[in-house]
């Protein structure tokens, strides 16, 4: 494994960070010192970050009630933002690249507090804050398959989202459930990743013969879910059986927005989709079947982030212990 490699992007304002598994596009605004000292404090402190976390990776792929409380600064946000789902199987992994882009946003803004926006978007996971005043547009797509946009919400800083995060079958890593997508916005974004992981999940029909499903260890030897099954493959699925699921779904994101969690969420699966009761004001007025997921994430007209569908427990971090170890 190389080590962390940084670079400007070619639009000149934007900033790529890589390490392992950890892909962060990170931009800033404000006045140019602000912003070079936000970038040498987030290069500065990504440094550490891949070594700090594969020193506790065995911990982090355990359950929490397993295990002692990691000690890590990013350890400890993934801990955090798993421990009030206690009440179903997850572990900090779930959290993983929330909490980095969390981590990072929050060094940027100790070295410059007078910047008026900041985003950290890690492979789809993204931190951001805004000053009062401003604010980032975020495009809504139908499928994350086909990346089509169907509209765009704007969040403002009085809706106090820190974290945007999608999760589902078709990204990167193992899900438990057969939602296409599911978006949060949430508190922070390491909050945002554990919810969407879990609200995935939780769209879900056991047993239906159209699911197809294989331990997760079969697919990955190295996953934190081991022999739980994971989808795989899903058949056709009539109308109710798809409704049926995503009211799951949205059983389990009612219940997060309640106790405080998240502030709201959008789920889809099959060309439907349906979101929470409680909706911030940036996306209030979507009609349910076009609120889905947040796939482009833009900082300025022309300019995109994507923001694939992330799985429940990211599958890029297999093995990283063991090349991290190798690469020292």
């Amino acid at each position: 494994m190389n080590g962390p490699q940084a670079a400007m992007l070619p639009d000149g304002r934007r900033l790529h960070l890589q390490h392992g598994p950890i892909d962060l596009v990170i931009g800033a605004d404000g006045q140019t010192a602000d912003i070079r000292n936000a970038y040498r404090a987030a290069r500065g402190r990504f440094e550490t970050i891949l070594p700090g976390l594969v020193e506790e990776l065995n911990v982090l792929r355990r359950p929490l009630e397993d295990h002692a409380w990691p000690a890590g600064p990013v350890a400890r946000r993934m801990a955090d933002a798993v421990a009030p789902h206690g009440s179903v199987f997850v572990t900090p992994m779930a959290a993983v690249a929330g909490s980095v882009a969390d981590e990072v946003l929050a060094v940027m803004r100790d070295a410059a507090p007078a910047l008026r926006r900041i985003h950290v978007n890690n492979g789809g996971d993204i931190a951001l804050w805004l000053a009062a005043g401003e604010r980032y547009d975020v495009g809504l797509v139908a499928d994350p398959r086909d990346g089509r946009q169907v509209g765009t919400a704007r969040l403002t800083a009085a809706d106090g989202v820190g974290g945007i995060a999608t999760s589902g079958r078709h990204g990167r890593s193992l899900s438990l459930g057969i939602a296409d997508s599911v978006t949060v916005l949430a508190p922070s974004a390491a909050a945002a990743d554990a919810a969407a992981t879990l609200i995935a999940n939780a769209v879900d029909l056991p047993g239906h013969p159209a699911v197809e499903r294989a331990p997760a260890r079969e697919i990955d030897p190295d996953s934190d879910l081991g022999e739980r099954p994971v989808v795989i493959g899903v058949g056709r699925l009539p109308g109710d059986d798809i409704d049926a699921a995503l009211a799951a779904g949205r059983r389990a994101a009612d219940d997060m927005v309640r106790r405080g969690l998240i502030h709201s969420a959008a789920l889809w699966l099959r060309g439907r989709s349906v979101h929470t009761e409680a909706v911030t004001s940036a996306l209030r007025g979507w009609p349910a079947k076009r609120l889905t997921t947040a796939r482009h994430f833009r900082d300025r007209p022309g300019s995109r982030f994507r923001t694939p569908a992330q799985g429940g427990h990211d599958a890029k971090w297999a093995g990283a212990g063991a090349n991290e170890r190798k690469a020292r």
